[in-house]
């Protein structure tokens, strides 16, 4: 049984808070726009990472994770990469792989929107963690939080750490 710690598009950013949902975390998962090394050297503090590198991302990334990542992890097939798509919508490129050969569980960022979603063509869980950094259009920074154990993805939590920036307020005159 592991308890993965699910995040994506930091940023360069680290949300004090996030650090609390992790800690019980047996690996942290991120899916892309990590935006410094620093940040996946911080969470290796907490627990070991797995990691691809997004858009964003610079060659030093790029040369540390790759851009997709395949993997078994407690007997379920992963597959995880920055720019998926959305279920029945997935990115052209990786298209055709996963209607040939399907992971159990796919994880993708890039949108900001946290969505986990059932594709029930391909029998498939889609998992988007939203972003947990406070650069991009999302409203409120958020992660998700689940358990693997024998083949099955289950405890899921959607944890939101709070409005993506501070606005100041000016007074009023």
């Amino acid at each position: 049984m592991k308890r993965i710690g699910l995040l994506s598009d930091t940023h360069s950013y680290l949300e004090p808070k996030l650090f609390k949902y992790l800690e019980k975390c047996d690996e942290i998962w991120h899916a892309g726009d990590i935006g410094a090394l620093e940040i996946t050297d911080r969470l290796e503090t907490i627990a070991p990472v797995r990691a691809v590198y997004g858009n964003i991302d610079n060659h030093q990334i790029r040369q540390e994770f790759k851009l997709h990542e395949r993997f078994i992890c407690e007997g379920v097939d992963v597959w995880m990469t920055h720019i998926g798509g959305k279920p029945y919508a997935y990115n052209h490129q990786i298209k055709d792989q996963l209607n040939k050969n399907p992971p159990q569980l796919f994880i993708c960022g890039h949108s900001h929107i946290c969505k986990v979603q059932m594709d029930k063509r391909l029998n498939m869980l889609y998992m988007n963690p939203g972003a947990a950094g406070i650069h991009g259009f999302h409203q409120v920074k958020t992660i998700l939080r689940f358990t693997l154990t024998l083949g099955t993805i289950k405890d899921l939590e959607v944890i939101e750490l709070g409005p993506r920036a501070n606005r100041s307020i000016s007074p009023s005159n």
